[in-house]
């Protein structure tokens, strides 16, 4: 159909390369890493590959649904509707993605195996003190969510220059947050490789800290959008996005520190 001509207010997308193009950098990174895991040379070409790839097609779709949403005006309410009903479920998702984590953590709490003693944690780790450096990484996370509701408020009320400063604020306490995670990894006294507790502790906090790596790249888009004049008062989807990714990234830190540093220690 013509769009010029149509007569329903939802977005008929022109034919794109990119899904496909997508699929092959995950199926590439997927077969990457296990060739990498089981030491076969073409793993690592393969992975980093599809990895490229796949940022790459990132780049391109992003930039062409920012031209059609801007530009072209595609985007219009009963669109914006439903890309906020995809990050919504999106969001849920990622919520059952951690449920697995999490429940592995539980389980191995409630019924420690007896290979580690019948106890939780086992007598041999020494755990992480939850009111030294996970507390600080609290005050941090908590507080990107207090500015991020800001730059929101501000966008909506057409003040540009309090909304990029309270995104860039944002933006510096999501790096402060990642190198203070950083620096409680190195000093560790256990690795991934000791024992479920370690296992289940770097697979929650390490699973996050990319989420939060993510949601920072995410919220550096939005803040170069802005700067570019890109969103509106009526009009800033993409920031509302990442702004519900750094909230859902918040809310997880917030069962982590409880669960895994706090209760768990």
């Amino acid at each position: 159909m013509n769009q010029n001509n149509q007569k329903h207010s939802f977005h008929l997308v022109d034919p794109s390369p990119w899904p496909l193009f997508s699929g092959a950098g995950a199926f590439f990174v997927t077969v990457g890493t296990v060739l990498y895991m089981h030491g076969y040379y073409l793993g690592t070409s393969l992975l980093f590959g599809g990895l490229v790839l796949l940022l790459s097609v990132m780049s391109l779709w992003f930039r062409d649904i920012i031209r059609e949403g801007t530009f072209e005006g595609q985007h219009t309410k009963d669109v914006q509707t439903g890309l906020k009903y995809g990050m919504l479920l999106f969001i849920v998702s990622e919520v059952m993605f951690f449920f697995a984590f999490f429940w592995a953590l539980f389980h191995s709490n409630f019924n420690p195996s007896p290979a580690i003693g019948a106890v939780w944690p086992p007598f041999e780790f020494e755990c992480v003190d939850p009111y030294d450096l996970p507390l600080l990484n609290t005050i941090l996370l908590l507080s990107s969510g207090a500015s991020i509701t800001w730059a929101h408020h501000e966008i909506v009320s057409g003040n540009k220059s309090q909304a990029v400063f309270g995104l860039a604020v944002t933006l510096a306490l999501a790096l402060a947050f990642m190198l203070t995670q950083m620096y409680e990894y190195a000093s560790l006294p256990f690795d991934m490789s000791d024992g479920i507790y370690a296992s289940t502790f770097f697979m929650l906090t390490g699973l996050h800290g990319f989420h939060v790596f993510v949601g920072a790249a995410f919220l550096s888009v939005c803040l170069k959008r802005l700067f570019a004049d890109e969103f509106t008062t009526e009009h800033h989807v993409g920031f509302e996005a990442a702004a519900w990714y750094w909230h859902f990234v918040d809310v997880v830190w917030l069962f982590l520190f409880l669960t895994v540093y706090w209760w768990g220690a």
